[in-house]
């Protein structure tokens, strides 16, 4: 019996094999992660006192550290990131030797005095109920265990902890322009990610992070006239009176000067929080979704504004709410379900800044200019928050992907058609590509760039870029198919860009690691050209050059003089595979393939010279040509014989 068993058995899957090697069964890649992949898991329980006057507090942290790695770890690292607002700390340094410096920091720091610094110093700290020895060097805490944690091993790491809270600079502090009494993100002692690459000690220099996923249990002692907002969830709001108060309900506030605050949340990497007297909270339902809410505030808005300044950036932070709702909806439909309760905008911070279940934003700003930052911020909810890859290394993935979709998402929630949202980042990396070496490659540690410039590029624009340009090389459909599978199969894990890149290979049915290599790891450029266009009896020859070094798969577009229009697409051998027609009005001719060695392609069409009006290539301006002057042909208009008086 066992031998017929094994038999059948074996039959099964040879069958099986067989119909997914032809095509007739297509492998999920929902189920796409990384044989043998792991992530590490934390568990922070932490509770601070805060001394609103002297912008200090006291903390304690208890850390469960589970090591799901293969690796035997001897050692851990913790980021002390407040220790970065300090004179000649590394972000400081930096920021007064790059060439293009950021305003937000500029020279500031390095005049800050003893009142204005940030610092974390750790008073005690614990392995498993032992003291441990550790060193600190600027924003990298170093612990030295007595005993490893082992793979499958749980640690526990207990520490007592004070922190001074510096002037708001660079996304965290306190008193930041609008008055915003604190902001707080990177404000307790938070361990390093572990992956396979080994540590990453990164010290925080000014940019990306990058951190294990697992559950924050956090509670703040605060006085009792401040209003607490975190993207967290609030477990105690009868007791702080957390809205409760409007609406008329028993608030059972203890005694005392201050405030106890109770949050948590699961499946999150990191934890942000804001505090000020002046927050006002409003609340808003996404259908089917998560709660939203608002924290801004009212008295006043704006420094030195006038009254009725006020009441109109009051009367925007009303209307937020609705944009919001909207936002939220296209996200839902177009990636995935948003998987947390609650959201949270809070004004707070130098800008506008992601975080976990919620954001930083500055809130003096026009309604679009409000809308739009929130509408960012958002999107990396999805990307920077449950996806949550290597901001540090692959920061193009995060911002890139969220500065994709929050063009598609505002035209949504404002109702504009724009017919290419992308044309103005075209032509930011267009400035980059030609500006003679300022570009760098998307793949390089986010505070390693020469200027602060060529990381902008490289992260946002040509981010950005890298899924408008394969939807062109893989059709629309594929690309937002892509995406979908992308959200479902690695939320709250850490992908790569090969691991998007894997599964666009399993929708469209091509081979794109060569697209990858290209636009990722190099700076080579795209430039097309129709070099000439020949006439050959009732047939026209049309010579295409591919003048640049990155090969890119071709349409070309035939206009004839009755304005009709074919399509002839031109796959490049290397993609293994070809794209469905994207034109439904237009028809669509498939031609051999372009083997990309070869730098010049002879494109025959069954149509004589004399019927062309027009010929282009990417028509639809998708692919990323940084001289598109070479990429029309136009009929030469007919002589007009004139007489002589």
């Amino acid at each position: 019996m066992l031998f017929l068993y094994n038999r059948f058995s074996t039959k099964v899957l040879y069958t099986l094999l067989c119909l997914i090697i032809t095509g007739f069964i297509r492998p999920d890649p929902s189920n796409a992660q990384r044989a043998g992949y792991w992530q590490q898991e934390v568990h922070y329980e932490m509770e601070i006192d805060m001394d609103v006057e002297m912008n200090r507090f006291d903390g304690t942290q208890k850390l469960t550290y589970t090591n799901n790695s293969p690796d035997t770890l001897n050692r851990v690292f913790y980021h002390l990131f407040f220790n970065a607002f300090q004179p000649n700390s590394m972000m400081d340094k930096r920021s007064r030797t790059i060439a293009d410096p950021s305003s937000r920091i500029s020279d500031k720091i390095v005049g800050y005095d003893s009142t204005q610094i940030g610092y974390q110093r750790i008073d005690h700290l614990k392995h498993n109920g032992q003291e441990v020895d550790y060193t600190v060097e600027g924003t990298i805490l170093e612990v030295q265990l007595h005993e490893p944690i082992l793979p499958g091993e749980e640690a526990v790491f207990e520490m007592d902890f004070n922190a001074q809270v510096p002037l708001q600079t660079r996304r965290s502090g306190r008193d930041n322009a609008e008055g915003v009494r604190f902001s707080m993100s990177q404000w307790y002692p938070k361990i390093a990610a572990y992956d396979e690459d080994g540590w990453h000690p990164n010290p925080y220099v000014a940019r990306e992070f990058y951190a294990p996923f697992g559950v924050f249990d956090v509670t703040i002692h605060i006085d009792r006239d401040y209003v607490v907002a975190a993207g967290s969830i609030l477990q105690n709001p009868e007791e702080v009176g957390y809205g409760y108060e409007s609406k008329g309900m028993t608030v059972n506030r203890p005694s005392g000067e201050k405030l106890t605050w109770q949050f948590r949340s699961e499946n999150v990497h990191d934890f942000m929080w804001a505090a000020d007297p002046d927050f006002k909270h409003t609340t808003a339902q996404v259908p089917d979704g998560p709660l939203l809410r608002f924290f801004y505030q009212t008295d006043p808005v704006a420094e030195n504004a006038s009254e009725e300044k006020n009441k109109e950036l009051a009367e925007r932070w009303e209307n937020l709410p609705w944009y919001t709702v909207k936002a939220f909806q296209y996200m839902n439909r177009n990636i995935g379900p948003y998987p947390y309760d609650e959201y949270s905008v809070i004004q707070g911070g130098d800008g506008g800044m992601e975080y976990i279940i919620g954001t930083l934003i500055t809130g003096n700003r026009s309604l679009r200019s409000l809308v739009g930052v929130t509408i960012h911020e958002l999107v990396h909810s999805w990307f920077h928050g449950v996806l949550a890859n290597n901001e540090v290394y692959d920061s193009w993935i995060d911002e890139g992907f969220t500065s994709y979709l929050d063009e598609f998402v505002e035209n949504a929630v404002f109702g504009e058609t724009v017919e290419n949202p992308m044309a103005y980042r075209y032509r930011s990396y267009k400035q980059i590509a030609t500006a003679g070496g300022l570009e760098e490659p998307m793949h390089i540690h986010s505070d390693h760039y020469e200027t602060n410039t060529a990381y902008s590029r490289a992260s946002y624009t040509k981010g950005a870029l890298f899924l408008h340009q394969l939807g062109y090389i893989i059709g629309q459909e594929t690309l937002n198919r892509s995406l979908k599978t992308f959200y479902r199969a690695w939320q709250f894990k850490h992908p790569t860009g090969k691991d998007f890149i894997r599964i666009a290979e399993e929708e469209s049915g091509m081979v794109l690691d060569w697209y990858y290599e290209y636009w990722v790891t190099t700076t080579k450029t795209i430039d097309y050209t129709i070099q000439s266009v020949d006439a050959s009896g009732e047939q026209t020859e049309i010579t295409l050059e591919r003048t640049d070094l990155m090969p890119m798969p071709i349409e070309v577009e035939v206009t004839s003089t009755d304005s009709s229009s074919t399509v002839y697409y031109i796959p490049l051998e290397i993609m293994w595979g070809e794209k469905e027609n994207e034109y439904s009005e237009k028809e669509w001719v498939q031609k051999d393939d372009w083997q990309w060695v070869f730098p010049e392609y002879t494109l025959t069409i069954d149509q004589p010279k004399s019927d062309i009006q027009k010929i282009e290539i990417d028509p639809t301006h998708r692919m990323a040509d940084i001289n598109r002057e070479n990429n029309v042909w136009q009929a030469p208009l007919p002589e007009v014989e004139t007489q002589s008086p």
